[in-house]
């Protein structure tokens, strides 16, 4: 593939700040211990119910819908030639921040177990004020197989404004920081910001719905949409970033240019998965939350989890859909003649409040095991992480009372990165990593 690449650092004084940051994680989750240990023990939920009748797997279907290739070459023709992922991240402006030299508030919102083996957080302009939020991860572990974009290892975070807060012209957008991962002890960023091309291709608007789920493969990112319609999935062509030429609040056309609110980037869609049976209800198509991209199936699968409140007595689906095996295809989903997708698996599981889902199977294994990161019931505090499988189910503990509430405050998505054995997610406050061998030793 054109945009494989080999690439290695090494820093002097890398081993110490390993050394350094490890051990503030390591007082971090001490220090959490206690008051994580305080709270309740949860119910369990359960052995994962397959899902089989055309009644249940139905309303997952989804009809595909590509942006016309003519209004897409407008578009490029009216902005000039589209840059790359390099591109951006040569431009990066933002730089995150290694745990030790994080406050306290912020590392708090890590996990208590198992511990992160690397956290970073945000640039202090990025979180003043809680408008805009992370929600979802996704790497170049999961586009290409040897983790490596370009010449770059890459990470990309999607972020939400909120709906209420802040200029009514922000509300509601989606941004991705593209994040150059390249050395570990010197993370940098640059946002971008995702649009939808409107009038054949002559203009764009802002992307007003949340992505609480992101997945990178090959040259494609696919995110939910939560804007309230039929949309399930937004789809955006990494080989198609656009640069801005006008600084200013609008977003789309405007008189000397295009402009995106200050962003020097946007990346427009390029297609969107609807459900066929509607928008989401709590009897029809499930709302999209979590996703994750799962290389242990064949051929290579997306994982989605349903999004419904912490606490609820509706039990979510958790399912997966075939991505395509053509090469005229590439990181779309595997359709019929009619352009549908419907889902290759489905499971119910008897629990809410689903903010990250990964599905990965070890070599010599019968089945999959399915990773699902949740909010707790109270909207208070840290969530819960468990290993499910139609056998059972097994949680993180933690605290003299084995409490099930270890996992990030408000925690986001999960993305597994083959080559490294890593998994990465957000909190609300960090960006972290931890292999995912001790993911499975703090639930065994």
């Amino acid at each position: 593939m054109k945009h494989r690449g080999r690439h290695r650092r090494r820093r002097r004084g890398a081993a110490l700040r390993a050394v350094l940051t490890g051990t503030a994680l390591a007082l971090t989750a001490a220090a959490t211990l206690i008051s994580a240990s305080q709270a309740e023990v949860t119910e369990g939920p359960g052995a994962l119910k397959p899902l089989t009748s055309p009644a249940d797997t139905g309303p997952l279907r989804l009809q595909e819908d590509l942006v016309p290739a003519r209004a897409l070459d407008r578009l490029t023709a009216a902005m000039g030639r589209p840059v790359g992922v390099d591109a951006v991240l040569r431009s990066a402006d933002r730089g995150l921040r290694e745990a030790a030299d994080c406050s306290s508030g912020d590392r708090a919102s890590l996990p208590v177990a198992p511990a992160a083996a690397r956290a970073y957080c945000w640039d202090p302009a990025d979180t003043a004020g809680d408008a805009w939020r992370p929600a979802s991860v996704t790497t170049s572990g999961a586009a290409d197989e040897d983790g490596v974009w370009g010449t770059h290892r890459v990470v990309l975070a999607g972020w939400t404004h909120s709906t209420t807060a802040g200029r009514p012209a922000e509300r509601g957008l989606a941004r991705v920081a593209f994040v150059d991962a390249d050395d570990p002890a010197h993370l940098a960023y640059r946002w971008v910001l995702l649009v939808v091309p409107v009038d054949g291709g002559r203009n764009y608007r802002g992307l007003a719905s949340g992505i609480s789920g992101m997945v990178w493969y090959e040259n494609k990112l696919l995110v939910t949409t939560t804007a309230g319609g039929a949309d399930a999935l937004y789809v955006y062509d990494l080989d198609r970033i656009q640069r801005t030429t006008v600084d200013g609040p609008a977003i789309g056309r405007v008189p000397g240019g295009w402009s995106a609110d200050g962003y020097r980037y946007v990346l427009p869609a390029v297609g969107s998965y609807r459900y066929t049976d509607g928008r989401c209800t709590s009897s029809g198509p499930p709302c999209p939350g979590a996703l994750a991209l799962d290389r242990g199936t064949a051929p290579d699968s997306l994982v989605a989890a349903e999004w419904t409140a912490p606490g609820a007595d509706r039990h979510a689906r958790l399912w997966r859909y075939a991505f395509s095996t053509d090469p005229a295809r590439p990181g779309l989903l595997a359709t019929d003649a009619r352009g549908r997708a419907d889902a290759v698996e489905a499971f119910r599981t008897r629990t809410g409040g689903i903010r990250g889902v990964l599905s990965y199977r070890p070599a010599g294994a019968d089945r999959a095991s399915w990773y699902v990161g949740r909010l707790p019931a109270s909207q208070d505090g840290h969530g819960g992480l468990w290993r499910q499988d139609t056998e059972g189910a097994r949680p993180a503990r933690c605290g003299a009372d084995a409490s099930d509430r270890c996992w990030a405050r408000e925690a986001g998505s999960l993305s597994y990165w083959p080559a490294t054995g890593e998994v990465w997610s957000l909190s609300d406050r960090m960006l972290f990593a931890l292999p995912l061998a001790d993911l499975d030793r703090s639930l065994d």
